[in-house]
């Protein structure tokens, strides 16, 4: 039997087709997110598809294997084996009828057990004037079947590997992307999915994060100030908080009333009742409570008790289908928030194509155009969400010198990125940060940690052996003895998993003052009306102070600060419903300009505009020439200082760029919207990767006033 998806079995007949990557490296390099990450094969554990119809043969009875899992929606089943009986083991399931094929098991490079999965499937993006009849003879050459377009990306299909295939879906995207015709080639891989929380601490007066007048270990302000935003709205039912986790107790009676669930869905069973299974399913239910609890005159509240909720049940695999099966459902059945208190169980992990445009579609399309308000937490790991930290003292050094750190979901654009603080207005330990987080909002306090899928969740180096003051966050439970607690709620809730679910509730509550609001300008608000926090103290783990603001008043702690529902809410209320522009005003800048090789600072071009007034719409028209594209980036820079991506790396051996960029086109340029229109605006254009060089030729800015 043919194994399209084992490279050891794959005969390297097919001619190199020129891409960057060199041919003994073909098979373990992933490209991923206009990035290429390298794998390792895992020396003890293989994944197999059966065919699902019976067969006599056992060919788990001929090889001592054990079976450990299925990975998701995709039917694969992964066993472990020794070692030494690796290749033994896979050689048996290749020649049973019961198999469809066998794959190796990678993890990325420096990720410490950080399980790839592959698929048999590859999605392409060709260049706009490529024919079908040149993508059918590209495909057939590499053995590759169309199964389907991919929604909202020109010139994007899906492609299935079959038995004709002499090489295993990495190293087909390989030779893809070296082709002209080709501007991104991506295999369709499966990762295991992390829940960012880890609940260790101990029905409205408990609820400190929501309003409190103060106690033992609680500051002044350090609550979301909910009871004035109450007396504004406490939510409608028309907008409903969809919550993705690993379940909802939906007998909870905090969950109950007339509309209260809506549009229920368990992707992991495969049925319409999102229910605790395993006896660790407890994290969804703790969110929901936190998010949208009813009033019900006992137990808890949640931050929006009016607004109803949409619990989705993942199946805790995170490959491009479950993302889009995620997102796709909760905007095709009307929700206006998604809540996300997970991410990737990774250190590295940019996101695919497919899964940056289910997020972009869901942010961009949902509410009939208006777009879904997607929060994401940052994670619990007291690192970046993008960027490097020299990482010393971890077990067995998994970790070791200059390390890149980068979670996918929490620098899209289109996310409000989530980090957390404590009933002391100080950072919480374990809170990821960064330069994408948007706001954060109350939590515990605990030492940092991550989730590696053989171990679970383990602290981060160096351990954190001091106390750590602050309270956990009071919350939902699973009813009776299942859950955190005994009882029907807990008060050892937190993570960065709980401030999620509380800026989740307030974006709801914005969204019930103004309906008219688009997802953009919910985060505006949210950002705009923060309560700016300060932490002078240097975190207990790496010593980084990083609790104050930057001239655009941006802390990498705590984002543009804490959330306060009451601002966030009036804000809503007052915003215009449109703005007029009653005048443009146009620069350009014709001044050529080289764009230098990676590495570098990139080129800058300025436009000064003079004129006064608040910008109310904006074009931005671009003229480059550069050898490969898909090593740029192009930025517009505000004169406040906000930076916007215009373009990111999807152009693959495109080599001119003129294009120009609108905010009906480019939904995140509405982030310029409101802010001054005189000063400096700044364009720049980066060179990500080595080789390939070009030129600024000009620019256009248009601005609306």
């Amino acid at each position: 039997m043919i194994d399209p998806l084992n490279p050891l079995n794959a005969p390297d007949t097919l001619p190199n087709t020129g891409a960057g990557v060199p041919e003994e490296s073909a098979g373990f390099i992933l490209q991923r997110g206009g990035e290429e990450l390298a794998l390792e094969k895992v020396c003890d554990r293989f994944t197999v598809r059966p065919t699902g119809t019976p067969s006599p043969d056992n060919w788990t009875a001929r090889v001592p294997v054990k079976f450990s899992r299925s990975a998701g929606r995709t039917k694969l089943e992964e066993y472990t084996v020794e070692p030494a009986h690796l290749e033994q083991a896979m050689q048996a399931a290749r020649e049973s009828q019961a198999v469809a094929f066998v794959s190796h098991v990678y993890q990325l490079k420096n990720n410490p057990r950080t399980l790839i999965y592959l698929t048999d499937e590859i999605t392409v993006q060709f260049g706009e004037l490529v024919e079908p009849a040149t993508r059918k003879a590209i495909a057939a050459s590499l053995g590759c079947r169309e199964l389907q377009p991919v929604e909202g990306i020109p010139n994007t299909f899906i492609y299935q590997v079959t038995e004709l295939s002499r090489e295993n879906p990495v190293k087909i995207a390989n030779r893809l992307t070296g082709r002209k015709e080709v501007l991104t080639a991506e295999p369709n891989i499966v990762t295991l999915s992390a829940p960012h929380y880890r609940p260790k601490d101990t029905l409205y007066p408990k609820q400190w994060y929501l309003y409190s007048t103060g106690g033992p270990e609680i500051a002044a302000g350090c609550h979301i100030d909910i009871e004035k935003a109450w007396d504004i709205t406490r939510g409608v039912r028309s907008v409903v908080v969809a919550v993705a986790d690993d379940s909802v107790d939906l007998n909870h009676p905090d969950f109950q009333g007339s509309g209260k669930i809506v549009a229920p869905k368990d992707f992991k069973e495969k049925d319409l009742l999102p229910l605790p299974g395993a006896e660790e399913d407890n994290h969804g239910t703790a969110c929901a409570g936190v998010a949208v609890a009813e009033e019900t005159g006992t137990g808890i509240v949640g931050v929006a008790p009016g607004c109803a909720l949409m619990p989705i049940r993942t199946t805790g695999y995170l490959d491009d289908s479950a993302i889009e099966e995620i997102f796709n459902w909760a905007t095709d059945r009307g929700a206006s928030v998604i809540s996300c208190s997970w991410g990737p169980s990774a250190v590295y992990f940019p996101l695919s194509l497919r899964q940056k445009a289910a997020l972009h579609r869901a942010a961009t399309f949902g509410r009939n155009g208006k777009g879904c308000v997607i929060v994401f937490a940052a994670g619990n790991a007291n690192r970046p969400t993008t960027g490097t930290i020299d990482e010393q003292g971890w077990p067995k050094a998994v970790l070791h010198g200059p390390t890149k750190w980068l979670g996918g979901f929490t620098v899209h654009p289109d996310v409000i990125t989530v980090s957390a603080c404590t009933s002391l207005n100080k950072k919480a330990a374990y809170s990821n940060w960064g330069p994408t987080v948007s706001v954060c909002a109350p939590s515990n306090n605990a030492p940092p940690g991550m989730w590696l899928q053989e171990t679970g969740y383990i602290s981060t180096a160096p351990e954190i052996r001091n106390a750590l003051a602050g309270k956990g966050i009071f919350t939902a439970d699973r009813l009776g003895a299942a859950g955190y607690d005994p009882g029907d709620y807990t008060g050892y809730f937190g993570g960065t998993s709980s401030a999620t679910p509380v800026v989740a509730g307030v974006a709801a509550l914005i969204l019930s003052a103004n309906p008219d609001l688009t997802a953009l300008e919910v985060k505006q608000i949210l950002q705009n009306t923060a309560d700016k926090i300060i932490d002078t103290d240097p975190d207990p783990q790496l010593g980084k102070s990083l609790g104050t603001y930057d001239e655009n008043g941006h802390s990498q702690w705590f984002g543009y600060g804490k959330v306060n529902a009451f601002k966030a809410v009036r804000a809503a209320q007052k915003q215009l419903a449109a703005l007029q522009v009653s005048r443009q005003i146009q620069g350009q800048n014709n001044q050529s300009a080289a764009i230098p090789d990676f590495p570098g600072e990139g080129c800058r071009s300025d436009i000064r505009v003079s004129d006064f007034g608040n910008v109310r719409d904006i074009r931005v028209s671009l003229d480059i020439e550069h050898s490969f594209l898909g090593d740029v980036e192009v930025y517009l820079i505000s004169p406040s200082g906000t930076k916007v991506l215009l373009q990111n790396r999807t152009l693959g051996s495109f080599t001119k760029l003129q294009m120009s960029y609108s905010v009906q086109t480019l939904p995140v340029l509405r982030l310029l919207l409101n802010q001054p229109a005189k000063g400096l605006w700044q364009l720049l254009v980066t060179d990500c990767a080595f080789g390939d060089t070009g030129t600024l030729k000009s620019w256009e800015l248009t601005l609306g006033v």
